[in-house]
């Protein structure tokens, strides 16, 4: 016997053997069983997704010989008959052939006569949109009131160039494209069937790329089993679609997780090996970088549909979610770009080297310049709590005083940045309206002789600041000799400062508030309008930040509730709006802007004033 491929042998002969469609088979069934029959169905679906099985499957149900039934015994002469395509009352119209009106009206004159063998007389009319508008206006008024032994099934897979009289006249019916997990099932079946060995990894990339159609998935894996002389295997498959290798996205993700350059530039050239499409390789690190994004979210949500569950899961611990979501809007941008590009390979290599270059900056805003760096961590600024990289420069003994370092080496956790601090009545005072509070440490830097007598719990008089009201004076807590650590107010600000925590960790420190702390243990209360970003992963990260800026190891408890003093953002976010206030008032007061607004009736417009850093 000639052999048959696997898209006819195996299709279907029954609703309960068909994959997917529950809405259509759940109502035909129960219309079958209420024997609630319409003269006329439309299927409507893209190819391959069982139109025309499901037409033949209902023709079976309406002639068996054990009547009109939603299970046909498939035994009778009428179903086998109608299997074999040689059933005499069901008439099969190719209507992309048989476009003519003449077609159509030969058709049309044996409707009258009454079925030789079966209980219906069945017109299958398949790509019925591709009858002339003549041929639609023929069949109109049969399609509206045939003869009872009359069922007309139609099928299409463009229903919106059927005229809106005809749609009228039918019941329709829309076939779903099917998930890959449902053909990747329908697959498994019938390899099992077959006695065909196979990889569930292989299915899974027929059933991508099957685009949601099973005959189109069946022809892939009759191609692949011949491609792999009897057996269905990844590297075939790959290799037959000319699919991107799903290991490639991972060395990719695994030397950015290293931030490794040359092992992401070797990944690129190997991959480059087998002239891959870049943009399916993006639109495929797309689909990755949305995974990991779930994972990190719901871990318990992600299947095995792409075959990488395990690496999934591995993968979202090694990045930040923010790392996530910066590379999957870089991939988006670059997929944008590649048509605009001279070549997909530099397009594609560009974007791994931006996602290789660009970290998010959640907590700030915005990214350290190189200059910044260079600032001691209390100058960097006092307006706006900005993340730096870590340095070695051991700030936790002493920060402030350059000068004199060796005077108090002695406490674990003098955090207290006096420099910093010493400018806050300073920004107040100075006449330049566009500097911010962070620009007042370099002149201020010395006077810290307050910090000498440490016996005294109140510091010295101090001639060069002019004190702000309301505004804490420095103190530097000596954490060796109270068993305590700076817990609020300005030692708190200066620890949270110092410890430069990043991303999300970072933020959640800063609107933290510590409620009680100890030698080792800290337990903090964070705002309840920032419980959102709150997750247990978090609480690891801040006591190691914490750890490492007091050089000691400390444990740390996070509880949500109402804050009981300011938090560090609070305190940034105040001392933010009240520099732009006093910008505002200086500049609206100032001699030479009245006189020019009296001079030429001028108009301030406020939004454009804006702070400006000096540079030093």
């Amino acid at each position: 016997m000639s052999y048959q491929v696997l898209a006819r042998k195996w299709r279907p002969q029954n609703f309960s053997e068909m994959a997917g469609q529950v809405h259509v088979l759940q109502t035909l069934t129960h219309a079958l069983e209420q024997q609630r029959l319409h003269h006329a169905y439309l299927f409507t679906g893209t190819r391959g997704v069982g139109k025309t099985t499901v037409a033949r499957i209902l023709a079976r149900c309406l002639n068996c010989e054990q009547g009109i039934t939603a299970t046909p015994c498939g035994q009778c002469n009428a179903c086998r008959e109608i299997s074999e395509g040689r059933f005499i009352d069901l008439i099969e119209v190719d209507a992309a052939s048989r476009t003519r009106v003449e077609d159509t009206r030969d058709l049309l004159d044996n409707v009258q006569y009454a079925p030789a063998r079966g209980r219906f007389k069945v017109y299958l009319i398949d790509e019925v949109h591709m009858l002339s508008t003549h041929s639609f206006n023929a069949l109109l008024k049969t399609l509206e009131e045939p003869p009872a032994h009359v069922k007309f099934l139609l099928a299409t897979t463009d229903p919106q160039k059927l005229p809106v009289t005809v749609l009228s006249r039918c019941l329709q019916f829309h076939l779903k494209n099917l998930a890959p997990a449902q053909i990747v099932t329908y697959l498994q079946s019938v390899l099992a069937a077959e006695q065909i060995d196979y990889e569930e990894d292989a299915l899974w990339q027929l059933g991508r790329a099957a685009g949601g159609s099973m005959r189109d998935a069946l022809t892939l894996l009759d191609q692949s089993i011949s491609f792999g002389g009897g057996s269905v295997q990844v590297a075939a498959v790959t290799s037959l679609l000319g699919t991107p290798d799903h290991a490639a996205v991972f060395a990719f993700l695994d030397a950015l997780a290293q931030r490794d350059g040359n092992a992401l530039m070797s990944a690129v050239a190997a991959c480059a090996e087998n002239n891959p499409d870049y943009g399916r390789l993006l639109e495929q690190l797309l689909s990755v970088c949305h995974r990991l994004a779930l994972a990190q979210v719901m871990p318990d949500a992600i299947d095995n549909s792409e075959g990488d569950r395990e690496q999934i899961r591995s993968l979202a611990g090694a990045f930040a979610a923010e790392d996530v979501q910066l590379y999957y809007q870089i991939c988006v941008q670059s997929l944008q770009d590649m048509p605009h590009s001279p070549n997909t390979r530099i397009c594609f290599e560009m974007g791994l080297l931006r996602m290789l270059a660009f970290s998010p900056d959640v907590f700030a805003g915005a990214a350290v310049t190189g200059s910044e760096k260079k600032k001691p961590a209390p100058a960097a600024d006092a307006a706006e709590l900005r993340p730096e990289p870590p340095r070695p420069s051991g700030a936790a003994p002493i920060p402030e005083p350059e000068a004199k370092p060796e005077r108090e080496p002695e406490p674990d956790v003098d955090v207290s940045p006096a420099p910093a601090l010493a400018t806050e009545p300073a920004r107040h005072a100075r006449p330049e309206p566009v500097m911010p509070p962070a620009e007042e440490p370099e002149p201020k830097a010395t006077p810290e002789p307050e910090p000498e007598p440490e016996p005294e719990p109140e510091p010295e008089p101090e001639p060069e600041p002019e004190p702000e009201p309301g505004r804490p004076d420095v103190v530097n807590v000596d954490a060796s000799a109270t068993g305590t650590a700076p817990t609020e107010g300005t030692d708190w600000f200066a620890l949270v400062q110092q410890c430069q925590l990043s991303g999300i960790s970072g933020n959640i420190l800063a609107n933290c508030v510590p409620a009680s702390v100890s030698h080792n243990s800290y337990e903090l209360i964070l705002d309840r309008e920032q419980s959102a970003l709150y997750s247990e992963d978090q609480q690891p990260k801040i006591a190691q930040a914490l750890s490492e800026t007091l050089q000691r190891p400390v444990t740390v408890t996070v509880n949500i509730g109402m804050l009981p003093s300011e938090s560090p953002a609070q305190r940034r976010r105040r001392e933010k709006q009240q520099a732009i206030d006093e910008l505002h008032h200086r500049f609206n007061t100032d001699p030479g802007v009245l006189a020019l607004i009296a001079e030429f009736d001028a108009r301030v417009d406020q939004d454009s004033l804006q702070i400006i850093k000096s540079t030093p």
